[in-house]
């Protein structure tokens, strides 16, 4: 599979959250470090998506976020 975006952080599926219209995946990036996708629980089947399974997060940033300590 080739794919534009260039931030992608490999690892293994770590808790997959689902709720009525969309799944929280979180993915175990090493360094005791995780990121959270959410995605359409149709997605998740599909995807073959569960706890242990390798999964890579694919990050292409079209919005900015505010943060604050």
């Amino acid at each position: 599979m080739k794919i534009s975006a260039r931030n992608v952080l490999s690892g293994t599926v770590k808790e997959v959250r689902e709720g009525a219209v969309t799944a929280h995946v979180v993915i175990d990036i090493g360094g005791e470090r995780t990121i959270t996708a959410a995605i359409t629980k149709e997605a998740v089947p599909e995807l073959g998506l569960a706890p242990g399974k390798p999964a890579h997060a694919v990050i292409k940033s079209s919005d900015v976020l505010v943060a604050v300590d």
